[in-house]
């Protein structure tokens, strides 16, 4: 799912793992889910190691909620402002919804959120975090919800692991005239000395030269691309939100271990390289705490009238 995000696997979990329509949502609930299509017939647009990477995150759900950062206030205000309107009382569809971190502030904004999740081990981790909140299987390229929907649609940290080609006319057809689709992600800001130095250090471990979708600056203009050159025709206004999370070095380490790129090394491999990390961490914050600045970034667009 550059800090680069992070979430759902495109592969979705078998029928039973999903609750049925009728058990996820009351009668009158405004979001109702229509039949998905058969797994089989959804397309397969990514190399199998991206496909590798997306899946990678079931087994790691558990660490991927507790160390991966939330969202800050201001941008669900800008969420709003670009929107046009209020969450609070919206009915939000949160596609690729991983465990829940992105679904749990549209929550607490007062929106009525439906999430949909195609992984097993994610939607397992949301169901024991927000066991009210409606969950059902599906991804965004072949959405299992009715036409004409939802307020808004939201992918956090989700956007780059669809097709745009299937996702933003599934994005369109969900959502009511004038709806808002929001992607967003958080970024690491690699213009801070640590984060470019850590930076250079992510992209000399892995043989491709990329950092492990964490979210660094470096990785900032990447996400801007994946929207460009993933966008499905669409067009997005962009917003950046600044903001600081002060957590400990270990976690900051955990935090990046639950990125896919780290998920699909060799565990050993893995582990000499946090070891290391950790120590010219503590060489620059010897009390063993960090600032992680990251910004937010948004980018919205409105369905037609």
């Amino acid at each position: 799912m550059a800090t680069s995000p992070h979430e759902p696997s495109p592969a979705a979990p078998s029928a039973d793992a999903a609750p049925s329509a009728d058990a996820a949502l009351s009668a009158d609930a405004a979001l109702e889910p229509h039949a998905a299509p058969a797994a089989d017939e959804a397309p397969t647009p990514h190399p199998t190691h991206f496909a590798a990477r997306a899946h990678s995150f079931n087994a790691a759900a558990p660490a991927y909620a507790a160390h991966r950062p939330s969202y800050p206030p201001a941008l669900l205000d800008a969420v709003e402002e670009l929107a046009g309107r209020s969450l609070a009382g919206a009915d939000v569809a949160d596609i690729g919804a991983g465990t829940g971190i992105g679904t749990a502030v549209l929550r607490a904004r007062g929106a009525r959120v439906i999430a949909v999740e195609p992984g097993a081990g994610m939607a397992a981790e949301f169901r024991r975090t927000l066991p009210d909140v409606p969950l059902v299987q599906g991804n965004g390229n072949h959405l299992p919800l009715a036409t004409a929907s939802a307020d808004f649609i939201t992918y956090a940290q989700a956007w780059h692991w669809t097709d745009a080609t299937l996702s933003a006319p599934e994005a369109m057809r969900v959502l009511r005239p004038g709806g808002a689709l929001a992607l967003w992600w958080n970024v690491l800001d690699d213009r801070v000395d640590w984060v470019a130095a850590q930076d250079a250090r992510l992209r000399a471990f892995f043989a491709d030269g990329a950092t492990p979708a964490t979210g660094t600056m470096g990785a900032h203009g990447d996400m801007k691309n994946r929207v460009g050159h993933n966008s499905g025709g669409l067009r997005f206004v962009t917003r950046e939100i600044p903001w600081t999370r002060h957590i400990s070095v270990d976690d900051h380490l955990a935090n990046l271990a639950t990125h896919s790129a780290f998920l699909i090394q060799p565990e050993e491999q893995v582990a000499q390289f946090l070891a290391t990390e950790r120590a010219d961490l503590l060489d620059s914050f010897p009390d063993g705490h960090l600032s992680e600045p990251y910004t937010v970034e948004l980018h919205l667009t409105l369905s037609p009238h």
